[in-house]
């Protein structure tokens, strides 16, 4: 098994990731036929990447995985729950979609898995998809993440995340004076000391920030956020910067990943959780196969692999990570893990479609 991770110099030749072009907001209360290849010789069996093997998908590379979290265990756990080898390619979601952007019609991954849907499924929008494929166990999907795949089947939910809770410094708020609702994000009381990741940047914040055009309209969605930058809003690079700007004090209140506040507290540090009534957007994420994969059936038990009840806890598992709701049944969740948590998530299609227009305009405001 072999592991890339992407970085901002192995990054330096790559184009800044392209626009992903492609209603109504989602709540949550918590391929074709395989392809063959046969030809006659020894040079078709030299040539051919996964052959059949007495009933047995063989290979002779490993398949290539693009991703953003989850590179450290990925490999070993594939490996030992089927005998296939995987390459995972890890780098934050500006890089990972950079690089599939990059290689157009050259793709050198077989599998993307990020937790970034409207992103993959401006990709499926693109042709880049393998599509009308069903997992032989998409029936373990529960009945949320079912309503998330899309028509085409394009790509399935491993599970989703809270790309964005209420986490505030406590040695400066109480409980009381701290912010509960979004809309509290624009109060006087909160000016300057508010902090949220880059949507162009890290791969959670944009379905994060989606969430509230998508559900307000665009207009009223460049009017709540105006009103958040004129309040002094600051924007990080990803969800790490964002913890060390309200660990060292340079902000005391933060939009932020839910995998990263709960890291804070297990960490000591004096922060806590709002879980909003109106819903924590949500961050979903899916994996995808290349259309132009040469291991079409070897890509397929990848995402079967990903489905299945014993993958998921293991995930869930496996350290900070591991905040998410599984999204399939039979899997546990994080003890510590806001049980009533809601999560709300822009529909994919619109997320998709305005992505280039929300970038640029979020891009320009956080800029002045």
């Amino acid at each position: 098994m072999k592991k890339i991770r992407l970085t901002a110099l192995t990054m330096a030749g790559l184009m800044a990731a392209a626009s992903m072009t492609g209603c109504g907001a989602k709540t949550a209360e918590t391929t074709a036929a395989s392809e063959t290849t046969t030809a006659a010789g020894t040079m078709a069996a030299e040539t051919t990447t996964v052959a059949e093997t007495a009933g047995k998908v063989s290979q002779t590379k490993p398949l290539v995985v693009y991703l953003n979290d989850f590179d450290d265990i990925i490999p070993e756990m594939f490996k030992k729950a089927t005998g296939y080898d995987v390459e995972v390619v890890a780098g934050n979601g500006a890089e990972t979609l950079a690089r599939i952007e990059t290689e157009g019609d050259n793709p050198q991954w077989d599998i993307v898995w990020l937790d970034s849907m409207p992103s993959i499924n401006s990709l499926g929008k693109k042709g880049m998809l393998l599509t009308d494929w069903e997992p032989s166990n998409a029936g373990n999907l529960t009945d949320f993440f079912k309503e998330v795949v899309p028509a085409d089947k394009a790509y399935y939910p491993t599970g989703a995340h809270a790309a964005g809770v209420i986490a505030y410094r406590n040695d400066v708020f109480t409980e009381e004076t701290a912010p509960k609702t979004w809309e509290d994000f624009a109060k006087p009381e909160y000016k300057d000391k508010i902090g949220i990741a880059d949507p162009s940047v890290a791969a959670p914040a944009y379905p994060f920030v989606s969430y509230f055009f998508n559900s307000k309209g665009m207009d009223s969605g460049k009017e709540y956020f105006g009103s958040l930058f004129e309040n002094g809003l600051k924007v990080y690079p990803k969800n790490p910067q964002v913890v060390q700007a309200l660990a060292s004090g340079e902000i005391a209140v933060a939009g932020l990943q839910e995998s990263n506040a709960y890291g804070m507290i297990a960490s000591g540090e004096p922060i806590s959780i709002i879980w909003p009534e109106e819903g924590a957007p949500a961050s979903v994420r899916v994996a995808a196969i290349s259309a132009k994969t040469d291991q079409p059936e070897v890509a397929k038990k990848f995402i079967e692999f990903l489905l299945q009840p014993e993958t998921q806890q293991q995930l869930v598992d496996a350290g900070d990570e591991g905040y998410f709701e599984p999204s399939v049944a039979g899997v546990n969740e994080k003890e510590d893990r806001e049980k009533d948590g809601k999560l709300v998530y822009a529909e994919a299609s619109w997320a998709s479609e305005h992505e280039a227009e929300i970038k640029e305009w979020f891009a320009d405001e956080s800029a002045k």
